[in-house]
């Protein structure tokens, strides 16, 4: 039977010139990351499904593709709900399995623990321009840091990432859960409704400020309440300082702690101090963050070329205790690497100058004795840093070193039998 060559909907193969721009960027942050302070680790591509669906993910806990059982746990005619079929999931994203990996190994791991991951995760989602089912994720995540260094720390190193690889001009922008929170029972919100008044203001950047309120009002809230919601926005993007003129209402009115406000200046105000790239902390208030598990501090990258976000965070202090009885402080952040890659790709992006590529082309009866020198050779140039391919070679040895040429070998040598 012949293989269909269509690949699966909304993943992608990935050629030679996309994957070097791709390992580049993927050196780029690992050791931007760990001069840092940040540790790789690994976690599975699946996750047992109870921990994918705990209502912790939001939105994306319904794009979980989910794995069937297999052998005999599998009874399909036996099977009354979908729970009797599946049990595990492939990850949506690296947050969860750092919460369950932490959890089982926080014995073995330093306190503070600041975390690397880069892997593919998969969501079920609709494919468009920089959004793909099978994509990758770069986290960094400190563990066990109640203070708000852990998100200057975190900003400071996706910043400088960003920096490194050609970035500038980007913005950083921030909000506070709490905050949130503050700014919908102030305006006459009852507690249970907090959640549906932050999911629209979600769709803010896609409808605008009238088509939340629209969106509000037919969720059946109250005229006066949206007035008073839509008010502080309004007071806030005519403010010099808009973090403290909107914090000292809701202060004033006992919605909020002072020390909300004086967190979030100091993360604010310590990153602009110390930042070592081109780009601004911009206070946003409307700013949400999907993810169910967020308690604090939140926090996404905005970049002009691409129109929206390029990867964000923030804190989770109540993940870890989901799986322990213990709350852990908890903070993370995220790239957007494949649009990261996009953006690169697109602006024809080059890599900086790496040692030359040589090829050395065999003839196809070399012998063997002879082949093993080439190939000492070979190892004895990689061994002082230079990258060579040794490859047969074909019958159209011109056509060879044109798509040789093309993946950026400069010199070659050939090896006869004379």
């Amino acid at each position: 039977m012949a293989l269909v060559k269509k690949p699966v909907t909304g993943m992608k193969d990935i050629l030679p010139e996309e994957m070097q721009v791709r390992d580049y960027v993927q050196n780029v942050i690992k050791e931007t990351y760990r001069s840092f302070g940040f540790t790789p680790i690994e976690t599975p591509c699946m996750e047992n499904i109870a921990n994918l669906s705990n209502k912790q993910g939001g939105e994306n806990e319904k794009l979980i593709f989910k794995v069937l059982k297999r052998g005999e746990k599998l009874k399909l005619a036996e099977a009354e709900c979908e729970a009797d079929l599946v049990d595990n999931g492939l990850r949506y994203d690296l947050t969860v399995p750092l919460a369950r990996f932490y959890s089982n190994n926080a014995n073995n791991l330093p306190s503070p623990f600041k975390a690397l991951q880069m892997g593919n995760v998969w969501r079920a989602d609709r494919p468009q321009r920089g959004r793909y089912r099978q994509f990758m994720q770069c986290d960094i995540d400190i563990l066990g840091e109640p203070s708000n260094l852990a998100e200057i720390e975190l900003i400071l190193a996706t910043t400088t990432t960003l920096g490194r690889l050609g970035f500038h001009g980007f913005e950083i922008r921030i909000n506070e859960r709490r905050i949130l929170k503050a700014m919908a029972a102030y305006s006459g919100f009852s507690e249970e409704d907090f959640d549906t008044v932050c999911i629209i203001l979600d769709k803010m950047d896609k409808i605008g400020m009238e088509g939340v309120a629209e969106e509000l009002e037919k969720s059946g809230f109250a005229r006066t309440s949206i007035d008073k919601y839509l008010g502080l926005f309004d007071l806030a993007s005519g403010a010099d300082n808009q973090i403290e003129a909107l914090c000292d209402t809701l202060c004033l009115a006992g919605c909020l702690d002072q020390d909300v406000k004086q967190n979030l200046l100091e993360i604010v105000n310590s990153v602009e101090a110390t930042k070592a790239a081109d780009f601004k902390m911009v206070f946003d208030p409307t700013l949400v963050r999907g993810m169910g598990y967020y308690t604090g501090t939140i926090f996404e990258i905005a970049m002009p070329e691409f129109g929206g976000s390029c990867g964000g965070g923030g804190r989770y202090d109540k993940m870890i205790g989901k799986f322990t009885g213990n709350d852990v402080p908890a903070c993370g952040f995220s790239i957007g690497f494949e649009r990261i890659i996009l953006l690169l790709m697109e602006s024809n992006f080059k890599i900086p100058e790496q040692p030359k590529k040589t090829a050395y082309l065999i003839e196809k009866n070399y012998p063997a004795d002879k082949l093993c020198e080439v190939i000492a050779k070979a190892q004895k140039e990689r061994a002082e840093g230079k990258q060579i391919l040794v490859a047969r070679m074909n019958k159209n040895k011109k056509f060879q070193k044109e798509k040789l040429t093309a993946e950026g070998y400069e010199e070659f040598e050939e090896f006869f039998n004379r």
